[in-house]
C-alpha cells in the first residue's frame, strides 16, 4: 500500500465504532431560516497563513482495521486487486476561504476524446469526483452525483469527473452513458492530475473535492459522498460565498 495518508497531521478524537450513525446537525443562518444539515461536517484548523490549513481527519485508521484492508484486497487509489479504493466514510473536510491554496491546475483529454481545462471553469463552483468503474462505492454514489448535478444551477455550479483506474476511456465512457452522465471526465489512469490538489490531494476512492469559484480547494470529501443533501448545501454555501464577494 502506498503511504498517501502519512502527510496528513492527524488530531486526537475519540474513534467512532464500526457501523455508528453520525448524526447530522442542523446549522443556524443568520437570516433566520432553516438550514439544511450537513452529514459529519469538519472544518480545516485555521492557520497562521493562507494554505496553511491543517487537514482534520474524523476517523484515524486503527492499526486491526488497516489490516482487515489488506485482508479484503482494499488498498490506496494507486492500488492493485478487485477493490481498488480505500473504503473512506464520506469524511468532510471544508477549508476556510483565507486559508485556501492556489487554484488547481488541472487539464486534460477527457473520456470521450475531447480536451478539459479547469482554468476554463473559473467562476463556477466546480465538483470534482475522483472514480473508476470497478469500484463499488463509485457506482453506488453516481446516481446521486447525477441528481445533484440536475438540482444544482449550471450558471454557477458544474460537476467534473475524474477517471484514474479504467484500462481504456471507452470503458468509463461507456460506464457513464449506462449511468445518465452528462458532465465529462478526465482520462488519468497514471493518477497524475491528482497530485495537483496538493496536500488535498484525494486519498480515498471515491473522493470528492469542491473547488470554489476562484478554482482553490474549499472541500474534500474523502470516501462516499454521505448524501446529496450534503452535498447540494456544501456547494450553495460557496456559491452563497461567492455571491457575497
Amino acid at each position: 500500500m502506498h503511504a498517501l495518508l502519512g502527510h496528513l497531521v492527524p488530531l486526537r478524537r475519540r474513534q467512532a465504532c464500526a457501523g455508528q450513525l453520525r448524526r447530522a446537525r442542523d446549522r443556524p443562518d443568520p437570516e433566520g431560516r432553516h438550514r439544511r444539515p450537513v452529514l459529519g461536517r469538519r472544518r480545516a484548523r485555521r492557520g497562521p497563513a493562507r494554505g496553511d490549513a491543517v487537514l482534520i481527519k474524523r476517523r484515524l485508521l486503527a492499526p486491526l482495521t488497516l489490516g482487515a484492508l489488506l485482508l479484503t484486497g482494499c488498498t490506496d487509489v494507486l492500488g492493485t486487486g478487485d477493490s481498488d479504493y480505500v473504503p473512506g466514510e464520506g469524511n468532510v473536510t471544508e477549508v476556510h476561504a483565507n486559508d485556501r491554496g492556489d487554484a488547481v491546475e488541472v487539464s486534460g483529454e477527457t473520456v470521450d476524446g475531447d480536451e478539459l481545462d479547469l482554468a476554463d471553469l473559473r467562476g463556477k463552483v466546480v465538483v470534482v469526483n475522483v472514480w473508476w468503474s470497478g469500484c463499488g462505492p463509485c457506482r453506488a454514489e453516481m446516481p446521486m452525483l447525477v441528481e445533484a448535478e440536475s438540482e444544482l444551477p449550471a450558471k454557477k455550479v458544474a460537476f467534473v469527473g475524474i477517471n484514474i483506474r479504467d484500462l481504456a476511456p471507452e470503458t468509463a465512457a461507456a460506464f457513464e452513458r449506462e449511468r445518465g452522465v452528462d458532465y465529462p471526465s478526465l482520462y488519468d489512469p497514471g493518477s497524475e492530475t491528482l497530485d495537483e490538489f496538493g496536500r488535498y490531494r484525494p486519498a480515498s476512492m471515491p473522493s470528492t473535492v469542491i473547488l470554489d469559484d476562484q478554482g482553490r480547494v474549499a472541500v474534500l470529501i474523502s470516501g462516499e459522498v454521505p448524501s446529496e443533501t450534503t452535498l447540494v448545501t456544501l456547494v450553495e454555501d460557496l456559491i452563497d460565498e461567492a455571491d457575497r464577494g
